[in-house]
């Protein structure tokens, strides 16, 4: 195998309990110690939503950032503390919880918080859209990207 693909595979042991789908189930993925924001992200959400499911995406790569930037993000979060809650007191909680974050390093954060009933019925995740960022009418974008990397 190659190096770079022997770093990524790792086996995964999965117990599942009776009463939920295998279609629900995702395996949990550690988070990268390269990635301190995401594995943030993914400390604070477990920590206050204790959530059925969890996943946190760094979607950073779409957009005109140096590579390797932890600005854009789309979490997932399942937990029957959001039952009954309308959808805007879901993204309150979540944006209370990251509010140092997205007061600092994260600059887009795309929230879906669902209740374990709603995720039963639809066990997805919601699609970004390309990036029509600003950046990308700036003449400029290529040099401030290169003094990034630097």
């Amino acid at each position: 195998m190659l190096p770079s693909v022997s770093r990524c595979t790792r086996h995964i042991t999965v117990s599942l309990s009776v009463t939920r789908s295998l279609a629900h189930f995702r395996p949990h993925m550690d988070p990268d110690p390269n990635r301190p924001i995401e594995r943030t992200i993914r400390t604070k959400l477990t920590d206050k939503f204790k959530p059925d499911h969890l996943e946190v995406h760094n979607e950073s790569y779409m957009h005109a950032v140096p590579p390797g930037s932890e600005t854009h993000f789309r979490v997932l979060v399942v937990s029957s503390q959001f039952a009954g809650l309308p959808l805007i007191q879901r993204h309150r909680l979540v944006n209370e919880v990251l509010k140092e974050e997205l007061s600092s390093c994260v600059h887009a954060l795309a929230i879906q918080a669902k209740a374990p009933e709603q995720w039963a019925m639809d066990p997805t995740l919601g699609k970004s859209p390309p990036c029509m960022g600003g950046s990308k009418g700036d003449p400029t974008v290529e040099e401030k990207l290169k003094a990034g990397r630097d």
